[in-house]
């Protein structure tokens, strides 16, 4: 596995970030994009789903906004085949020296498509597995089985092409090495997606009454069934305690109905407040974050509650126990347990000052591990792209 020491320096003047989602380049790519146009790097934003408002905030990080067709969810042969032809062309006609793709379709089929039209450098970010890596704790059907299969196919023959691997968490790397689908030699190992520790501010844990927050999007493997069960337990006997819920709807597979979700709402063992733009107001609202996630690359919703100083609770699962220091900063627990989830939530009704001490700790973690500029500066320095002198 390569260390983060860096690469040798690379003539790197255009990249095209290629993802899946338009509103991640801003959310989660927005320092990294500032820190390539502050090196004097032309960035191509290239996602299927640009909107006024993600086109905008693009634009006002220095990046140019491309539109390109993908299908996000699933794997259709003659569509994704289509979609990949056409990026293919579109890369031919930009002429960006280096390639970053994330999120598994711009992984596999942009890492491919780049290659094919003489792109020199191809990245890659590997933020969690997803859906078809994931157990629910259903067994595993034939649909299944037939997609983790042709998915692995698909990343190998896509890192074979790229130059550099990205990944958060080690459990995700050894998965895929013993798998033989990637070479350790093309590995780099961060902490995650980083947030930005100035923007996240600490603020004092809402204590009374005792609130937890769970920001994820409406899929079942985020453990969003456990919180409502955990949910309905605990307000048996502490009918003031709220739980909340941030979080849009999304068409992977393992997606929950919005129907269930207002359902939950009108039977009073949740409030779902949907998308929101900022964060911020929600988590400085809560006592404690509760991600009860079936597995994780190292979710970015946690960084941001421990940066504002929240305990935490989620499960011993690959990418979410890298976040909890056991007794610390928070408490882990076994995946699809709602009674274990439960008890947990339970420690610090008892005693609500465990809700400001492990919050603290939190923030102590998150400056140690999840500053986003720290990060960044390792990905550039294995692109081959030289330091700042105020980096």
């Amino acid at each position: 596995m390569s260390g983060c020491s860096g690469r040798s320096a690379r003539p790197i003047g255009s990249v095209a970030l290629i993802s899946s989602i338009a509103l991640s380049l801003s959310n989660f790519r927005g320092p990294l994009i500032q820190a390539l146009v502050a090196r004097g790097v032309r960035v191509y934003a290239m996602a299927p789903d640009f909107d006024a408002a993600t086109r905008v905030a693009v634009e006002k990080l220095g990046a140019v906004p491309v539109d390109f067709p993908l299908d996000r969810t699933g794997i259709r042969p003659i569509r994704d085949a289509l979609d990949a032809v056409r990026l293919f062309g579109l890369l031919r006609r930009l002429k960006p020296d280096a390639t970053f793709a994330y999120f598994i379709k711009p992984v596999i089929y942009g890492s491919l498509a780049a290659w094919l039209a003489g792109v020199r450098w191809r990245f890659a970010l590997v933020a969690g597995l997803g859906y078809v890596f994931t157990p629910d704790g259903r067994r595993e059907g034939l649909k299944r089985r037939v997609l983790k299969t042709a998915a692995s196919l698909l990343y190998k023959a896509a890192f074979r092409v790229c130059e550099t691997v990205f990944f958060q968490n080690r459990d995700d790397v050894d998965q895929f090495v013993q798998s033989g689908i990637l070479s350790p030699d093309k590995i780099v190992l961060l902490n995650g997606t980083g947030v930005d520790l100035e923007h996240l501010a600490p603020t004092p844990p809402l204590q009374c009454p005792p609130t937890f927050l769970l920001m994820a999007r409406l899929l079942r493997e985020k453990g969003i069934v456990e919180f409502v069960e955990a949910a309905r337990a605990i307000k048996r006997d502490h009918p003031e305690a709220r739980f909340l819920l941030l979080g849009g709807s999304d068409p992977n597979p393992g997606g929950l109905a919005e129907s269930l979700i207002r359902e939950w709402v009108e039977q009073g063992d949740i409030e779902w407040l949907g998308h929101v733009a900022d964060v911020r107001p929600w988590i400085a609202a809560s006592s404690v974050f509760v991600l009860p996630s079936y597995r994780e690359g190292k979710p970015r919703s946690t960084q941001e509650a421990m940066a504002m100083a929240r305990a935490v609770i989620t499960t011993d699962a690959p990418g979410c126990r890298d976040t909890v220091e056991e007794g610390v900063n928070g408490y882990l627990v076994p995946v699809r347990d709602s009674a274990a989830l439960a008890n947990a939530m339970r420690a610090f009704i008892a005693k609500p000052a465990l809700m400001i001490s492990m919050g603290w700790e939190s923030r102590r973690l998150a400056e140690q591990r999840f500053d986003v500029h720290a990060i960044n500066r390792i990905i550039l320095a294995n692109m081959g792209l030289n330091a700042l002198r105020d980096d």
